[in-house]
Parts: C-alpha cells; structure tokens; sequence
C-alpha cells in the first residue's frame, strides 16, 4: 500500500510562543530551574510552522495569553471529531485556564464546544490518536491513553460527544506521559509505536489495531520519536533516528528533522506543538 493515505492531517491549530516557558514541574522533563531561550523558541516554532506548510499543510493560530505558558502544547487542547470540539479536563490546576481559551476560539471559528462531565480527566488529543476502524461497526477507534494526565473513566463520555469507538491503553512510564509520546499514526496500516510506555495489554490492542508496526527502540521512544506530525508523506520529526529513517524512506515517506530543543524542556517536541483540526470520528 502507498505511503501518504492518512485521512486526516492536513490543517492544525499551532500557538507561537509569546509566553512560553518552564515556570511548574508537572512531567519528568519539566525543571523550573532550566531557562527557556525565548527567542530560540520563536524561532524553531517558526521553522515546525513553515515545514508544515511546505508539506502542504493549512496552519492556523491560537494567540497565547499570559498566565498558560503550556499553551503552545496545542495537542492538548482538546479532540475535534468534524465539526464538535471537545475541550480537554485537565488534572493540573495550572493547565486548567487553558480549557476556556481554547473553547472560546473553537466555538468562534465555528465548532459546537461540548464539554466532558466534571470527573472526567482527559487532556485531549495528547492522550487520544484515531487509527482504523471497529471491525465489528465500522466506526473509526480513538486509541486513547490514561494514568498520568488522563482518566481510563474518560473513555464513555468521549465515546459519546465524538462517536468513535474508544480503546482506553495504560502508559507505565512516567517519561512518556502522554499518548502522542508513544504512538504515531503514518497512514491507514502503519504507525510509529513505542512499547515502553504500555503494559502488555496495551501492547497487545496496538499489535491488533496496526497492520504494519514501526516497533521503535526505548532510546527512539525516550528521544520523543514518536512524537511527529505527519502531511501526506512528510513525516515531521524532532530528530529522525537512522533505522527509522531508513524504514519510513523505504515504505515512501519523507522524514524532516525540526529542531524543537527548547520546547523539549517542557516535555513537549513536534506533535505537541499541533492539534489536527480536519479529524472527524463520526461513522461514515
């Protein structure tokens, strides 16, 4: 099968990093103490944006106030299912007046902004990436991961507000927090997968739900591999791995390398600093 047939993938929401930096500790990665290069962070957020574009992407932006320095992680926004938004809960308090900035922007450019009830943790489309479809249904699988920034609960009500099939998997290490850290999806067979951050069942539901796994190293997975975006058959990555690239190469994709140091001291690279907005969960 050619690479490149990804359903969705072709226009984002980004936020340039007017406010940006490392002012809490919530993950791993995150050191209060470890100062942000603002400038060098305008600066690689402005090359990730025009690599997009080149690849043939529509960008959008978000304007980022002060007081939500994490806002430029627009993956975490929330999870678009066509025209339906459905803002993130998130279970940091300093992330949480993030939830009305972005629901007010969706609701403005036109999505019908439908919450999640109030014990319902879930932050977005960080911890919930669509591949394939219900074998017995039809209806597209959100692949969606839960323990440290999201709740496994969390999976009937997004289930209900976007009508995908949710297949809820537990991440086991801390370092990789959040879904989008460990699982790529490339096309309608392939994805980039990390086994470290799953147990075995996790394990287990990404072997049935994926055709053709790219298996990735616990050092690829630790460098945020797979935490790419991926335009057709560009694949934008925050570093590409040697092996990786020569498999992505070999199946048509085009891997690019962007720099996204200073929004690594955040816990954050490629795919974080993006949020799909063309995904549509609805059967059919």
């Amino acid at each position: 099968m050619p690479a490149g047939d990804l359903t969705w993938g072709r226009r984002f929401l980004c936020c340039a990093p007017v406010h940006f930096g490392v002012v809490y500790e919530i993950n791993p990665w995150m050191h209060a103490e470890v100062a942000v290069d603002v400038d060098r962070a305008r600066a690689q957020w402005e090359t990730l944006v025009a690599t997009l574009r080149a690849a043939g992407a529509v960008v959008e932006t978000i304007e980022q106030p002060e007081g939500v320095p994490d806002l430029v992680f627009t993956a975490n926004a929330g999870i678009v299912s066509g025209e339906r938004f459905v803002p993130s809960h998130f279970r940091h308090p300093p992330r949480r007046p993030e939830t009305e900035v972005f629901a007010t922007w969706f609701a403005r450019h036109g999505f019908s902004v439908e919450r999640l009830p109030d014990d319902a943790v879930h932050e977005g489309a960080g911890d919930a990436l669509p591949f394939g479809a219900d074998r017995s249904g039809g209806r597209p699988v959100l692949l969606s991961g839960y323990r440290y920034r999201s709740e496994a609960t969390a999976a009937v009500p997004i289930g209900a507000a976007t009508g995908a099939v949710v297949r809820p998997i537990e991440l086991v290490d801390e370092r990789l927090y959040h879904l989008d850290l460990t699982f790529c999806p490339l096309d309608e067979r392939r994805a980039m997968a990390a086994p470290l951050g799953w147990d075995r069942y996790g394990i287990r539901v990404v072997e049935e739900l994926v055709p053709e796994p790219l298996w990735l190293s616990d050092e690829e997975a630790l460098a945020f591999t797979a935490n790419s975006v991926v335009v057709g058959t560009t694949i934008v990555m925050p570093h590409v791995p040697p092996a990786v690239g020569r498999r992505l190469e070999a199946w048509g994709f085009d891997p690019v390398a962007v720099d996204v140091g200073e929004f690594l001291k955040a816990g954050g690279a490629c795919r974080c600093l993006t949020l799909a907005l063309d995904v549509d969960l609805r059967a059919g």
